[in-house]
């Protein structure tokens, strides 16, 4: 199967992250893609994992991770999404480095077109037989992705593959595997149609990756009611929980990513590699100063260009958003601030945008080429009392934002990652 012919069967499946709206108990079926694993010898229960839920830093902290790993001499799988600009970033290996190494790419490791059209051939027949037979409904393209990725880590013989849930973690196609650590980073509200409408409602979902006895659960700071339910989770499953306080583990390190948030998210990731070596892993000090300073992570806080200065961050929700603007404020300095946001219509537009207001002076609003992105006019009405600009295309929003900054100017594109890789 050539590569071109292995994209349109995976995209033949239903894609949930472009759709606004669907039911989540019922359309996420876990039963679904472990009879399907059962079917092609479970390559999950082979691999080492760290699994990581939350809502705010699950990617920046999976690559804090994974580049510790890597740094220690292992070879290390990477599980990650949405994509900012080719699905093939969803699923990454990091090597070993060599005295030879070059300096790392933005997606180093991604899996080759190749091997990508190779493992979808090697499944298309299982897929179909198993979808006309199913009882639990087709599978979607999370779920076969997942699948695949799972098989390419085995094949490659990876010492540990470091897992991002997609939606959610209970229901997620992420939690067929038994991990070694779970991860829980910050929770706030999102997706609140389909987790629930309080925190307490999500943390449950989220904390549905606690499952197996003598499991470690590492957390990032939580409000109460999310702590309470993580604390029951882990006595309901015999696991042993560890609470980050703040950013003081980063004492003796520093960090390439920018932002207070980001130093979060590496201590989260210190702790979670320091409970690997509770197992007898091996992971020096000096793995986890080299793994932070390296880590990479594009469309998080990254600044793309000086003169203006263009830094894209993906923040989707109003927490995320209140983290950004903050970031900005501590870590730039400009003439002028202008803001490129699009949004999926399934966010808190009216939270994200009391957030960033205050923070623009001019607003270009615009959608990603996404079922899924919100009309710019509905957007626009946050922004009551600003310059704004409505663009129908990422394209169009890119072209209005460099056209009217200065050199001394900043231009912050925002809002949703598909909005974030159409503009990088």
């Amino acid at each position: 199967m050539i590569y071109r012919r292995a994209i349109g069967y995976l995209e033949s499946f239903i894609d949930l992250e472009k759709i606004p709206a669907w039911p989540y108990k019922r359309s996420l079926k876990l039963d679904r893609l472990t009879a399907f694993l059962d079917l092609i010898s479970n390559p999950q229960k082979s691999l080492r994992c760290v699994h990581v839920a939350g809502t705010k830093g699950k990617g920046s902290t999976c690559a804090f991770i994974a580049y510790i790993l890597r740094e220690a001499g292992y070879k290390t799988g990477l599980y990650t999404s949405p994509h900012l600009n080719d699905f093939r970033e969803r699923i990454r290996i990091l090597k070993p480095l060599t005295p030879n190494h070059k300096p790392p790419a933005d997606f180093e490791g991604m899996i080759s077109r190749p091997e990508l059209a190779r493992i979808t051939e090697e499944l298309r027949p299982v897929i179909d037989s198993f979808n006309k037979k199913s009882k639990y409904g087709a599978l979607s393209f999370f779920e076969v992705y997942t699948a695949l990725a799972f098989i390419y880590f085995k094949k490659k013989n990876v010492d540990f593959v470091v897992l991002e849930t997609g939606l959610g973690g209970r229901l997620d196609a992420t939690n067929t595997v038994d991990a070694l650590v779970s991860v829980i980073t910050p929770i706030s509200y999102e997706h609140t149609q389909k987790l629930g409408n309080t925190l307490t409602k999500i943390a449950t979902e989220k904390a549905g990756i606690i499952k197996g006895r003598q499991l470690v659960v590492i957390s990032a700071p939580q409000k109460q009611e999310v702590l309470k339910v993580i604390r029951n989770k882990c006595k309901e499953s015999g696991a042993k929980f560890h609470e980050i306080k703040g950013p003081g583990l980063l004492n003796n390190y520093k960090i390439s990513l920018l932002g207070g948030h980001q130093k979060i998210n590496a201590s989260v990731a210190i702790k979670t590699v320091k409970a690997l070596r509770d197992y007898g892993f091996k992971i020096s000090n000096s793995a986890i100063k080299q793994g932070l300073i390296h880590t990479v992570w594009p469309g998080r806080c990254e600044v793309v260009s000086r003169f203006p200065k263009v830094v894209l961050d993906g923040a989707q929700n109003t927490a995320s958003a209140r983290v950004i603007k903050k970031a900005i404020q501590d870590n730039f300095n400009y003439n002028k601030l202008i803001l490129v946001l699009g949004l999926s219509s399934d966010k808190d537009v009216k939270g994200v945008a009391g957030e960033l207001k205050p923070l623009a002076d001019e607003v270009v609003l615009t959608r990603a080429n996404n079922p899924r992105a919100a009309n710019p006019r509905k957007l626009a009405r946050y922004f009551n009392g600003k310059k704004t600009y409505l663009t129908l295309s990422v394209k169009q929003a890119k072209t209005k934002a460099l056209s009217l900054a200065g050199r001394k100017d900043l231009i912050l594109v925002t809002g949703s990652l598909f909005v974030v890789g159409e503009f990088r």
